[in-house]
């Protein structure tokens, strides 16, 4: 949780994420997602042993707080990402951890859609999940403010 912390700190990843200020504050943010009854799911992405990156997915319809009032299909999965390091932005690994974890959900049967919701001046993070294959929506507005919807549906086959 430690490691985390110190992330979400971190000026490219606070700019566009909550911070939180104490580990007591994380747990009660991120602890509740670890539980079996929980439609969001933490992960940590490594690189060759070391963890590079944070991300998480959601049952778009189940996410509550306002967000996804119109989404019923329970194959519809949200996701957030943000890779730790700043001087490891600008060289596709983002992208790959993003291209990664789509093959990841998809190997479940149910997920028909995969969306992210990145804020529309947030041209790192659209051009991302564009190279990871997901296309704008359009903007909206979520419970954080103006977003770009971003999706992309299950392959075909």
């Amino acid at each position: 949780m430690a490691t985390l912390l110190d992330w979400l700190k971190r000026p490219h990843v606070a700019e566009w994420w909550d911070a939180c200020s104490s580990l007591d504050e994380l747990r009660a943010k991120y602890l509740p997602k670890l539980m079996d009854d929980s439609d969001a799911v933490p992960y940590f992405a490594y690189l060759d042993g070391v963890a590079i990156g944070y991300i998480q997915a959601y049952v778009a319809a189940r996410a509550g707080d306002g967000w996804w009032r119109d989404e019923h299909d329970p194959g519809v999965h949200g996701v957030d990402q943000f890779l730790a390091e700043g001087d490891r932005l600008g060289q596709g690994l983002g992208t790959k951890m993003v291209r990664e974890f789509v093959e990841f959900l998809f190997r479940d049967p149910s997920v028909t859609r995969i969306q992210a919701d990145p804020a529309p001046r947030n041209g790192r993070a659209i051009r991302c999940y564009e190279k990871a294959g997901f296309r704008r929506v359009g903007e909206i507005t979520t419970p954080d403010g103006p977003a770009m919807l971003m999706v992309i549906d299950r392959p075909n086959g």
